[in-house]
């Protein structure tokens, strides 16, 4: 069977902020479209097929609000496919559109998602339904506690303090001042972390990601579509992608397969990515990483899964100026990532489109010199989805 090659023709996203009042959901998903389209030179009859990435409805309260917004996001005659694994749909979108593609079935893609996570009155109550009801959820386990968890483990197994942790944060926020889709951002210190709002323990408020509202979108497409419309693609050059069981309490148990609290999930999804890129050295050939981090710790954990460094030693590297965006190894979510912004149904789909923008050069204010690959990831239903993408600048 012949692989084509894939690569990104254009992205589009919306400033994440806490509401949009001035605009539908429809309306919301439709600006990324067509920001998307024009990016590209393209119109709505150039594009093959529609990915949606949308996550849980509860959210805005409307059911099934996809197939509302077929019509707005140019579905109407075209194959239309919804895509969603929780925090993790927009990564998922993106693998997808890529299979789409690569298998030669269609030549172009529009990958296009929207979420307005603040018009419920109570989000963390919306995201415990991920957990089950009778073992887990009267815990009460939720995202923050359970990361919470993960946190204290991790800290007592390698002797990591909250105030290291903390560092991504104030990295992050530092790096988010010059993206102007960025959500929070603020020249912050470790001190303002410590004193934000103790909220699961050793979880402080600034530890954690806002509740975000945003759209997003990328085209993809094969070779003729990229010399068609883009002089400087970004090519999806490897992916990889795990679930793992629903009940956390099988993942812990002496015969699990990994160690849960240091998310080894994503060692296994993030080296089938690399293996398929032929990334054999991540510190060596990866410029920047856009990780999936709704929480300080995550972001650590990836790097140490992912063979950026020794387990353990992620924080204390921050701490040395190593994911710094100007004069580090590695620059680690110079757009702010999930801590600054996290409109949760595209925000997997965000972390590819800073990382393709990486490689394409369109990054603005923060891109990066000399980004030849970038990786993303996403992670979903308290890590029980995994995916990553590795962008290059040549195809393989």
């Amino acid at each position: 069977m012949t692989r084509h090659n894939v690569g990104v023709v254009s992205t589009f996203q919306t400033p994440a902020r806490s509401r949009h009042p001035e605009v539908t959901y429809v309306e919301q998903a439709q600006q990324a479209a067509v920001g998307a389209l024009r990016a590209a030179g393209m119109r709505p009859d150039d594009v093959d097929a529609v990915v949606f990435a949308m996550a849980p409805t509860h959210f805005m309260g409307v059911a099934d609000v996809d197939r509302w917004a077929i019509d707005h996001v140019f579905g109407t005659g075209k194959p239309f496919f919804r895509v969603h694994t929780g925090g993790s749909t927009g990564g998922s979108a993106v693998h997808a559109a890529y299979a789409l593609v690569r298998s030669g079935m269609f030549g172009s893609v529009l990958i296009v998602g929207a979420e307005r996570l603040d018009e419920t009155p109570d989000a963390q109550e919306v995201l415990n339904l991920t957990f089950d009801a009778f073992y887990e959820r009267d815990m009460p386990l939720s995202t923050n506690t359970s990361v919470g968890l993960m946190c204290s483990r991790y800290m007592s197994k390698y002797g990591i303090t909250q105030e290291q942790l903390a560092l991504a944060a104030v990295r992050q926020r530092g790096n988010a001042m010059r993206n102007p889709n960025a959500h929070l951002k603020g020249d912050i210190t470790v001190e303002d972390v410590m004193a934000s709002p103790m909220i699961a323990y050793p979880l402080k408020l600034y530890d954690i990601c806002p509740r975000s509202s945003a759209s997003a979108a990328m085209i993809i497409g094969n070779d003729e579509t990229i010399a068609a419309h883009q002089t400087r693609p970004a090519y999806v050059t490897g992916i990889g992608s795990i679930s793992d069981s629903y009940w956390l309490g099988d993942r812990m148990t002496p015969s699990a397969r990994s160690d849960w609290a240091e998310l080894e999930i994503a060692a296994t999804a993030g080296w089938e990515a690399f293996r398929r890129a032929g990334i054999t050295d991540p510190l060596g050939q990866i410029q920047v990483a856009e990780f999936y981090d709704p929480y300080t710790l995550l972001g650590y954990l990836q790097l140490e899964q992912l063979g950026f460094c020794e387990k353990g030693k992620a924080p204390l590297l921050d701490a040395d100026g190593v994911w710094d965006m100007h004069g580090g190894a590695v620059a680690v979510n110079p757009s702010g990532g999930t801590l600054c912004s996290n409109p949760i149904g595209v925000t997997g789909l965000i972390r590819a489109i800073e990382a393709a923008n990486q490689v394409m050069g369109t990054a603005g204010d923060i891109q990066v010199t000399g980004v030849h690959n970038a990786v993303s990831s996403a992670l979903g239903g308290m890590a029980q989805f995994a995916n990553f993408t590795v962008f290059g600048d040549d195809h393989r």
